[in-house]
């Protein structure tokens, strides 16, 4: 494409925001309020970015029980297990950190993913406070000691029993603790326990993190619900922390596997707070098959199209979460790419700008500096030309043809950036590749946060 025949900076950014607005009237058919922060939940220790409200209503999904219990694994006086007793027929997909020192927990998950529901049901055990990471042999053994208790006094297999930790790496898990608190909460397993599975789950996280979403296919309704935790340690290389995704739809687990895969790239791999990816990231959805509705077998059907869309918004929803939650966060940041070289190209630079602790600091201070943003663009790999360059802040136009924009004014910027949802645009005038990402700011929070973690 000759230089004189491309769309100008303006013309590009408004088709992404296109995009953008697409994107969030799915959000908007979650019942959750995570992109409501007008106002924030009082209390010094919730993060002014959450959502107002607290956590939505959630359905009870057919064929899911929760119970959460105080193990005492780490925490004192709260509940720090979860557990889900998935029913008969249970399909179960999930995706996970590509860590190389990822945690046992993680390793036995992937290894059961897959296996055939067939007449079996199935079970999540969830514990926070000690990740069961970088724990060799020992870690091993507890996850196995863990499965063989879920699975006697549930009377299901132990390949279809996977368990998550999350919590300090390097510190032998006392599973036995676990372990001595399985059929107390196997005896108060509850179809509307989702919310107190939520709480369990939290490390660092500042609030517990739901969403949910009803979808209509072939004129019968179909419930997803979803919880998370996430707060630091975030650069998903698959996921992000831990994710449990619930629906009564009726679908097989090679199409639930694929669309839960594709899925991940936009939402869950799309988010960054410190660029640090954990060894813990699990991602679990379980479809138990209860729904009236049709079962989805082709991927290119409408049935599976809606219930992909439906699912999107989910996993979006907590995403969004997750970041907003980030330790010590203050602001929530939007970074879009257009005009790359490619899709690749255009991740590439959202990324460098999201997980830029220059960038991150200069949001938290509320200053304009687009310099900044100039050298993520420079450092990322991708194809650039100084020349070719635009920048904005929301509707400022900062920067282009490789100069600040004689419209521009310090004041403008300097005012914008004083708001809690922030949008950052590149335009590298270049080709059509475009990509979205979002992270949040760098405060001296995030440093007291994890220099006391262990303390």
């Amino acid at each position: 494409m000759a230089k004189t025949d491309k769309p100008d900076h303006k013309s590009k950014i408004k088709e992404l925001r296109k995009k953008v607005s697409k994107l969030r009237k799915r959000l908007d058919r979650v019942q959750e309020a995570a992109t409501a922060v007008t106002e924030a939940p009082k209390g010094p220790l919730v993060s002014p970015l959450a959502p107002v409200g607290g956590m939505p209503p959630l359905p009870v999904i057919e064929g899911v029980e929760i119970s959460a219990c105080a193990a005492g694994v780490r925490y004192k006086g709260r509940n720090d297990v979860m557990l889900a007793r998935l029913a008969p027929g249970t399909e179960v997909a999930g995706v996970f950190t590509r860590s190389a020192t990822r945690s046992g927990p993680v390793l036995d998950c992937q290894a059961k993913i897959g296996t055939p529901a067939g007449d079996e049901g199935a079970a999540f055990l969830i514990n926070s406070g000690n990740s069961n990471a970088f724990t060799g042999a020992a870690g091993d053994a507890s996850v196995q000691a863990i499965c063989a208790k879920v699975s006697e006094v549930l009377n299901i297999p132990a390949s279809r029993v996977f368990t998550s930790s999350t919590g300090v790496i390097g510190e032998r898990l006392p599973h036995d603790r676990i372990t001595n608190v399985v059929q107390d909460l196997a005896d108060t397993l509850s179809p509307d326990g989702m919310a107190d599975g939520a709480r369990a789950i939290m490390t660092t996280d500042t609030f517990p993190k739901a969403a949910t979403t009803t979808v209509e296919l072939d004129g019968k309704e179909v419930k997803i619900a979803g919880i998370a935790k996430g707060s630091g340690m975030i650069a998903p290389d698959m996921a992000t922390m831990l994710v449990y995704i619930f629906t009564d739809a009726k679908i097989a687990h090679a199409p639930l596997q694929k669309m839960l895969s594709r899925l991940v790239d936009p939402t869950f791999n799309s988010i960054t707070v410190d660029s640090d990816t954990s060894t813990s990231d699990t991602l679990l959805l379980a479809a138990t098959g209860k729904a009236d509705a049709p079962e989805i077998t082709d991927l290119r059907s409408k049935a599976s199209k809606d219930f992909a869309e439906a699912l999107e918004a989910v996993m979006m929803n907590l995403a969004h979460q997750v970041v907003r939650d980030g330790e010590g966060a203050t602001k929530f940041v939007q970074v879009a790419v257009t005009g790359a070289d490619s899709d690749a190209d255009a991740r590439k630079v959202a990324m460098a700008i999201a997980n830029s602790p220059l960038v991150k600091t200069a949001v938290a201070g509320e200053d304009p500096n687009w310099g900044r943003v100039v050298m993520a663009v420079g450092k990322s790999g991708a194809k650039a030309d100084r020349d070719l360059l635009s920048i904005s802040f929301g509707d400022i136009l900062v920067a282009e043809k490789g100069w600040v924009s004689p419209e521009y004014r310090e004041e403008l910027g300097a005012t914008y950036m004083k708001q809690q949802d922030l949008e950052i645009n590149v335009d590298l005038g270049i080709g059509e590749g475009s990509a979205i990402a979002w992270t949040c700011d760098l405060t001296n929070r995030y440093i007291q946060i994890n220099a006391d973690y262990r303390s």
